[in-house]
């Protein structure tokens, strides 16, 4: 818990969102037992509106519950093209934030997903599996006390 208040998620957040020019970065974390293991999103960097306090992220549903529940990272290069419209009102930040082309990676702390960092475009087709890739690298293998299992050799 130390290490966790001792890393600036938001600062760090804000430098991604610096770095790659992304419009909407944001990190979802789970939280305590006491708190029933509830997901939110508690780091916002480039959001329009304050509507993602109010979302509760379930397992399997949106691009948070994709990724807890996977284990992987999620990418979409066109909304409107890979996801059906009638079914958007699972993915509520996407709509919230009117986000269009991202990407998330979970991060993992004890070979569990605690966490899941998301980087969007409001434009269509602007985030490409290159630019995704070069994001995950630049995040490495740590972020804050959680890791990125995908580049940690086993």
């Amino acid at each position: 818990m130390d290490e966790q208040l001792r890393f600036d998620y938001q600062q760090e957040i804000e430098r991604l969102q610096s770095i790659f020019g992304f419009d909407f970065v944001a990190l979802a974390l789970v939280e305590s037992a006491e708190m029933r293991f509830v997901q939110k999103w508690k780091y916002v960097a480039g959001n329009r509106s304050n509507r993602y306090k109010r979302i509760t992220l379930q397992t399997g549903k949106g691009v948070a519950g994709h990724v807890f529940k996977s284990g992987k990272p999620f990418f979409v290069h066109d909304r409107d093209l890979e996801l059906d419209s009638m079914d958007l009102f699972n993915y509520p930040i996407i709509i919230a934030e009117d986000l269009k082309s991202f990407g998330a990676i979970p991060l993992y702390k004890y070979n569990r997903v605690h966490g899941v960092l998301l980087v969007a475009y409001r434009e269509g087709k602007r985030m490409t599996a290159e630019e995704f890739s070069g994001f995950i690298n630049h995040v490495g293998l740590r972020f804050g006390p959680y890791y990125n299992k995908e580049m940690v050799k086993q």
